[in-house]
């Protein structure tokens, strides 16, 4: 009976070592926070942890004879940091659930080289949260009602008050796009990746925070779930190409769509911003009451977004004319190579002759000698 050769483990808190048990030492530290509920001291500060903060409590007026039923509402504050933490532990966790109990396992089967793996790991994790925050935040826009009303957007800013769902939504988006950050490091990025992932990691940060904490939590969720099936589309197809390189027909449809959310993006942050809380009634700018609704802010948030916008389409097509290149010159050199075959050779071009002397199927023959005259 065989045994298996154990392989040689790294030194304690080397880069190898943190590496690859960077799951379980961040699973130790959410174990403490937990852990913290089960002592009196300690479960006030654990709490602030785990569950939303910043309760409010309304009663909703009804015309009938009952009693008004109240109703709880979230707003945001400086305890969120605490709640975004733990949620980025729980999600570098399940990043390497996934990572090791599915996209490894297929990675296997699939046998692709460094450039593809590094792509096909990446597309993976992303597909699968596009996914869940594409079925999540639909959920959200049909109990919310924001899809059926567009002044619903701007009208009653501003929007301090949120359901339990959107904020642990954004709660959530936070945690998850703060811990691709370092998930740079403990997935071995490649150098030339690094940046390209940078800048949309920053963005998604910049973006979803600036709409949790300017009240903009409606426009934002109606703005991400369209993109966010545009990305899922994306890797996605990214993902089947891997598998098999003739299955190019889903970025097709992510090209069509893409430019359509864009266009939707623009004429929605236009409506919102130019339109809609430009002549709300509610102007004026305050931090204690949440009001954000100034020239200046609007300016910068609109001019945000149509920069992303407009840098998105930038890349969009620099990577249309790449692919339409390697098509061509892929097109090009499968003509040269049939090219050759089909010119006629030097023997056939002295018209039907080989090694100089005539063909006995041609119709022409040398010249006869005449007979000397004895």
């Amino acid at each position: 009976m065989g045994f298996r050769k154990k392989s040689k483990s790294p030194p304690v808190l080397s880069h190898e070592f943190v590496i690859q048990n960077h799951a379980d030492m961040v699973s130790c530290v959410a174990m403490i926070v937990l852990l913290g509920l089960m002592f009196e001291m300690t479960a006030k500060f654990a709490i602030m942890f785990i569950t939303v903060q910043y309760n409010v409590t309304e009663t909703l007026d009804t015309d009938a004879e009952d009693k008004p039923e109240p109703v709880s509402y979230y707003k945001y504050g400086p305890k969120d940091m605490a709640t975004v933490f733990f949620y980025l532990l729980i999600a570098i966790i399940l990043h390497a659930l996934i990572q090791e109990y599915i996209l490894d396992k297929i990675n296997r089967r699939l046998h692709l080289s460094k450039t593809k793996h590094s792509k096909f790991n990446e597309s993976g994790q992303l597909a699968t949260f596009y996914s869940f925050s594409f079925i999540w935040g639909c959920s959200i826009l049909t109990n919310e009602e924001f899809v059926t009303n567009p002044t619903f957007l701007w009208e009653g800013y501003p929007h301090i008050h949120m359901a339990f769902q959107v904020k642990f939504f954004y709660i959530c988006q936070i945690a998850y796009w703060f811990h691709a950050l370092p998930e740079l490091y403990f997935q071995k990025v490649r150098k030339e990746d690094i940046p390209r992932q940078l800048y949309y990691i920053c963005l998604y940060i910049f973006h979803i925070t600036g709409a949790y904490v300017l009240n903009l939590h409606r426009l934002g969720l109606v703005l991400l779930v369209p993109h966010y099936l545009v990305e899922l589309l994306f890797h996605a197809s990214r993902l089947f190409y891997f598998s098999d390189e003739n299955k190019q027909k889903g970025f097709t449809l992510w090209a069509l769509l893409f430019v359509i959310t864009r266009l939707l993006t623009l004429t929605v942050s236009v409506l919102t911003f130019g339109f809609g809380l430009s002549r709300t009634d509610n102007q004026g700018f305050s931090l204690a009451e949440g009001n954000f609704n100034v020239l200046t802010v609007r300016v910068t948030c609109l001019s945000a977004i149509c920069l992303t916008q407009a840098w998105m389409m930038w890349k969009f097509i620099n990577f249309q004319l790449k692919k339409w290149r390697e098509q061509s010159q892929i097109q090009a050199s499968k003509k040269k190579a049939v090219s050759p075959k089909s010119r006629p050779s030097k023997k056939d071009s002295r018209g039907g002759s080989v090694n100089g002397v005539m063909k006995p199927e041609d119709k022409t023959s040398p010249r006869e000698r005449k007979p000397k005259a004895s």
